[in-house]
């Protein structure tokens, strides 16, 4: 046994060992079909929509407990994944967000210690899914919502999304904005011209969406909408989808946005929270903690498509894909005891207002 695993705290739980996934996803079949029949996007054609993957996701029962058990994660948070019922026609994407958000109910019921959901919203009809989330929220118990950058080819900022952004403020939740792929002209411009796997991946995991969440995140900034509802909150996966790491230097817009009330730093630092959604690097997360504080980074595996690996270099032996993999990252993370306690588990705990171990 490595002396880095004698010193781990208890099992995961406990409430000292306890760790708490915020970016953990399902979907339904009938969700899955839809997104297949009306053409939702290659990550769901290539890779959610196949195989083991599938499986995964429209599993929520004792398979996916199984699995946290096995990376020491306690709770998942479940959310639709991506791209949610944003890509489909208004009235397919009502009642299968309902459907969806009912069937992730459905699952914290069945295991209240071990489930909490964020809702899926069906954006392009904004009334319909401002109406939903106030629906998931008070009558389901969902803790929040997941959004994706754009609908069609719209980003959250636009004036038709008001309505989700004013109810998740009456609500008190903050809304989780997800990654989702860019449009597919942004696509063939920026990120194609290699074979299918690789422009896959750099127009997602390996760079496109992380910079969709981070601008649909900063032109909320630039919108306003933080001036309309300043004490509203935003979850960013990835250790804060590109716009955490720059920030210094997103700040310059600062200068030419006057029509704000407060700097473009500001709010990244006082209306942003990040998770690591699946990105096992103790480096990002230093920086994150650097620019943000230890009171707005949370731990996130993305379940299942997250392997928990290290940064090459920073982890050569691998020790994060193996047994209990979550748990032995948040507990070797280059922080203070309290402050890995956050990260593990008291910053989604009170965030989200989760069930305490």
């Amino acid at each position: 046994m490595d002396e880095e695993d004698e010193c781990l705290e208890p099992g995961p739980g406990t409430s000292a060992g306890r760790v708490v996934g915020v970016e953990e996803h399902a979907w339904t079949p009938e969700l899955r079909d839809a997104l297949l029949r009306f053409g939702g996007d290659d990550t769901v054609n290539l890779m959610s929509s196949r195989g083991d993957i599938n499986r995964a996701l429209l599993d929520v029962g004792e398979e996916r407990l199984a699995r946290m058990d096995a990376a020491g994660v306690a709770m998942e948070v479940l959310s639709v994944t991506t791209p949610g019922t944003q890509p489909l026609p208004a009235v397919e994407a009502a009642p299968l967000a309902r459907e969806a958000n009912d069937f992730l109910a459905d699952a914290v019921r069945r295991h209240p210690d071990r489930f909490a959901a964020f809702a899926t919203l069906p954006t392009p009809d904004a009334t319909a899914a401002a109406d939903e989330l106030r629906r998931a929220v008070t009558e389901l118990g969902h803790v929040s919502a997941m959004l994706f950058p754009r609908t069609g080819d719209v980003f959250l900022d636009d004036d038709r999304f008001r309505p989700i952004f004013e109810a998740a403020a009456e609500l008190r939740v903050p809304l989780y904005i997800h990654p989702a792929l860019p449009p597919r002209q942004l696509r063939t411009i920026a990120y194609g011209g290699f074979d299918q796997w690789t422009s896959m991946i750099l127009g997602t995991g390996g760079w496109g969406w992380h910079a969709e969440a981070g601008l649909a995140t900063l032109r909320l900034i630039l919108s306003g909408t933080f001036d309309r509802h300043p004490d509203l909150q935003v979850v960013l996966g990835h250790w804060g989808e590109m716009l955490v790491p720059f920030a210094d230097r997103a700040d310059l817009l600062s200068g030419a946005a006057r029509h704000l009330e407060r700097r473009v730093l500001d709010y990244i630092t006082g209306n942003v929270h990040v998770t690591a959604g699946g990105v096992f690097s103790h480096r990002m997360l230093r920086q994150a903690v650097d620019v943000l504080g230890a009171d707005r980074v949370m731990f996130g595996q993305d379940d299942p498509y997250g392997r928990t690996t290290g940064t090459a270099g920073e982890d050569s032996r691998g020790r994060f894909s193996g047994s209990n993999g979550a748990r032995i990252f948040v507990q070797t993370a280059p922080l203070s005891p309290e402050d890995r306690t956050k990260l593990a588990h008291a910053n989604a705990e009170r965030l989200f207002r989760l069930p305490t171990a």
